[in-house]
């Protein structure tokens, strides 16, 4: 155990239930945001290297297109008993 993790184990040890409670929600709250902002970094990334394509804008009708055609692959592999995700 790290000394900072000492520290801590001591000062969560020193506090009330609710107390401790809060430092737990706060400390999720910090990681869920930790993993928001990988994902931010993530998406980020894709768009510029989506942009370097340079590719034309998709139409509505090639979206829905291709919305149809994902939904009928996910209904024939639902309907084959194979796994989807």
């Amino acid at each position: 155990m790290t000394a900072l993790e000492f520290r801590l184990m001591q000062g969560l040890k020193s506090l009330p239930p609710e107390r401790v409670s809060e430092v737990l929600d706060f400390v999720e709250f910090l990681a869920e945001r930790v993993k928001r902002e990988a994902a931010t970094q993530h998406m980020t990334e894709a768009f510029a290297e989506l942009s370097k394509l340079n590719l034309p804008p998709l139409s509505d009708d090639e979206i829905n297109a291709e919305i149809q055609a994902i939904r009928r692959e996910r209904r024939q592999l639902h309907q084959s008993g194979s796994d989807i995700r």
